[in-house]
């Protein structure tokens, strides 16, 4: 299981003019090869008018599956690129498709290359890229006479907390970065004299943008 990486914040677009050619990216996170073959039809039935729909995907937690398609531009002139700007940027289950409207004025090679690059790359920026990382909710149950200088503690520390509930006794909601749960349970021992109650909770991903 993955502990933490970089993926797209989600749906996004960009548009570049080339020497009158439009490039239209269009990104999304695709965690399976049906979601992100879905996306690229989805775009290519919108843009049914284009002059081509490049797309590019890598899907996986070591890039397992990685698919370019140049749709009818030169070979390795556009999906190739595109796939390269994924994979320098380090993101994780991501699609992209550049929609292409040809202006009149070929690029030759290495212009398509670093157009479709660019678009790309574009595309990314505006779109936004994340870190996930797995966490776990710990949860703290204790007398209410500890909970003003335990909120205050976790605060003040690593850790960040998610809800306070209020029961017979008062119940502490805490991110802890996964596999840190031994280290967190003994930061809590010490800072309640042994008084507390921990108890390990669901994992989940937490999100935070990192380019924009």
């Amino acid at each position: 299981m993955r502990t933490d990486y970089l993926t797209v914040k989600g749906y996004g677009s960009n548009e570049i003019v080339i020497q009158k050619s439009r490039f239209i990216s269009y990104i999304n996170r695709a965690e399976t090869i049906d979601a992100a073959q879905s996306f690229i039809q989805k775009i290519k039935k919108q843009n049914w008018d284009a002059t081509h729909n490049c797309s590019a995907y890598l899907i996986g937690e070591h890039d397992e599956i990685q698919k370019a398609n140049d749709d009818g531009e030169p070979s390795g002139t556009a999906g190739v690129p595109m796939l390269d700007v994924l994979k320098k940027r380090n993101v994780k289950d991501t699609v992209v498709v550049v929609t292409r409207y040809f202006g009149g004025i070929k690029l030759g090679a290495g212009g398509l290359i670093r157009a479709y690059s660019k678009a790309t790359s574009e595309g990314l920026n505006a779109t936004g890229i994340v870190e996930r990382k797995l966490t776990r909710i710990m949860h703290t149950i204790v007398d209410y006479t500890w909970l003003g200088k335990l909120e205050n503690d976790l605060r003040s520390s690593v850790y960040t907390i998610k809800e306070i509930r209020y029961f017979d006794k008062v119940e502490l909601e805490t991110y802890v970065d996964f596999g840190q749960e031994d280290q967190f349970k003994e930061w809590m021992i010490e800072h309640t004299n042994g008084q507390a109650n921990i108890v390990e909770g669901e994992t989940i991903y937490l999100e935070k943008l990192i380019e924009a």
